[in-house]
């Protein structure tokens, strides 16, 4: 057979021959010799074309000694089926159920690898990105284990420590100054919540003023000409009908103000210069004594040879619904400054949403808290300005069970970019409030680099 298609492609290459020599004969009277040659490298071409079309169905297609395609391939193997006739497509198929089928017989360029589909390589990626997650979530674990979470004999010691100190002063008041109208004082912070991270080292000891409610009124910040919302001035009134010395709180009001720095000055008197600490620690077995400057109303107690407990004490107000504490606007120059008490409100709803679907809120504060306290850089984020971008993540996400840690965490690392870069981040209570406002241009450049350096690889985050 393979003789008689031979001579059937001979036949064939007779005809054609004949007609293209009487294509080019009567070309050049018509077109002259360059008008002919051109037709005649054009048809020669067609010719080529038809022969190599008409042999593949012959016999499969050959393969050169070093296993390369031959020259003699058909080159529209590739092309579209509208350009084959039918009884092409009848030969093609005949010439490639010919084709070797073991799989070491054929060589592996003879027929180019498949794209991927699009669907495909998204699961790639989505594989990919699921493997590195889950890595993170194994880091995040570690890291709350190694690092983050404070053995709980430690928490027990130091919350004892704070609340021996706490019964010794209030009961030094209660005997030096009787007239003084306060409240039960009592102890506050992260460590009473379960928040704090590392290290037992700090509590917060609120000592509540009594204020007469028809003499004080407060006036918002946003209201004033220094334009500072979360911050409060309390005014004293009516001076006419109860002139000065009417409150024990009198003698603090600069400028027609209550002063929290002349109020937290009248408590450092008391707690730094009257009371016997060294006595009142041999009797309990502490070391005790006021903290070295700029810390203010601050008792540094040792506790145990290697722990130490920073107390710190906060007076505050209310004023109806408005809860107010000493503690002044870090840039701003007015010393009459209050501070709106947001902090409870926040960590109660943290807490509260946690409990409501058992979730990871709470931990993935506490990690970002950790990786603040122990990275110098990270210094100047406080724990009111985390809880709040975990707060308003909070109301974009529904899903914050164990398996999610590391989406959460990675998305909240990004939330705080992005609020860094706008350098705004409203309170998830009081939108008003800018919590970035004490912060400097420069210290939100520097905090914002730093984070946004360590966006590609979080877990060098981790490692500190």
């Amino acid at each position: 057979m393979a003789g008689a298609g031979q001579r059937k492609g001979k036949k064939d290459d007779n005809g054609i021959g004949t007609a293209i020599d009487f294509v080019l004969s009567n070309a050049r009277l018509v077109l002259g010799v360059g008008g002919a040659a051109m037709l005649g490298i054009a048809t020669l071409a067609v010719k080529r074309m038809y022969d190599r079309a008409i042999s593949a169905p012959s016999s499969p297609t050959r393969l050169s000694q070093s296993g390369k395609r031959s020259w003699e391939e058909p080159n529209w193997l590739g092309s579209s089926s509208r350009l084959l006739t039918q009884d092409m497509k009848t030969n093609l198929s005949r010439s490639l159920q010919t084709l070797p089928t073991d799989p070491s017989a054929s060589d592996t360029d003879f027929f180019r690898p498949t794209k991927p589909k699009p669907s495909a390589k998204r699961s790639q990626v989505e594989l990919k990105k699921s493997r590195l997650r889950l890595s993170l979530q194994e880091k995040l674990f570690a890291y709350y284990r190694r690092k983050v979470a404070i053995p709980a004999d430690e928490q027990v010691r130091a919350k004892q420590a704070a609340v021996d100190i706490c019964a010794e002063l209030r009961s030094f008041l209660r005997a030096k100054l009787p007239d003084m109208p306060l409240r039960d004082m009592y102890l506050s912070g992260s460590l009473y919540d379960d928040l704090q991270v590392v290290t037992a080292d700090h509590i917060q000891l609120i000592v509540p003023l009594m204020l007469e409610q028809n003499l004080w009124s407060c006036i918002p910040g946003e209201d004033t000409i220094m334009n500072i919302p979360g911050f409060y001035l309390v005014r004293r009134e009516n001076p006419e009908y109860f002139p000065r010395g009417s409150s024990y709180w009198d003698r603090c009001v600069v400028g027609g103000y209550l002063s929290p720095k002349a109020v937290a000055d009248t408590f450092e008197k008391v707690v730094a210069g009257s009371i016997n600490w060294p006595a009142i620690g041999s009797l309990l077995d502490y070391v005790i004594r006021p903290a070295a400057p700029p810390a203010d109303l601050t008792l540094e107690v040792q506790y145990d040879p290697e722990r130490r407990l920073f107390i710190d004490f906060l007076p505050s107000l209310t004023l109806g619904d408005i809860i107010l504490v000493a503690k002044p606007h870090r840039l701003a120059q007015n010393d009459n400054l209050w501070r709106l008490s947001l902090r409870p409100a926040e960590t109660a709803r943290l807490r509260a949403l946690d409990q409501c679907d058992s979730g990871c809120r709470c931990l993935c504060l506490k990690i970002f808290k950790a990786v603040c306290k122990s990275n110098p850089a990270l210094g100047h984020l406080t724990a009111s300005q985390l809880t709040n971008v975990i707060l308003h993540l909070s109301q974009e996400e529904s899903d914050w069970s164990q398996d999610v840690l590391a989406d959460r965490f990675l998305q909240a690392l990004k939330g705080l970019i992005r609020y860094l870069e706008a350098g705004v981040l409203p309170s998830a209570l009081n939108p008003k409030v800018n919590l970035f406002s004490e912060l400097t241009p420069e210290e939100v450049d520097e905090l914002g680099y730093t984070l946004y350096s360590s966006l590609s690889e979080p877990e060098v985050l981790l490692q500190t």
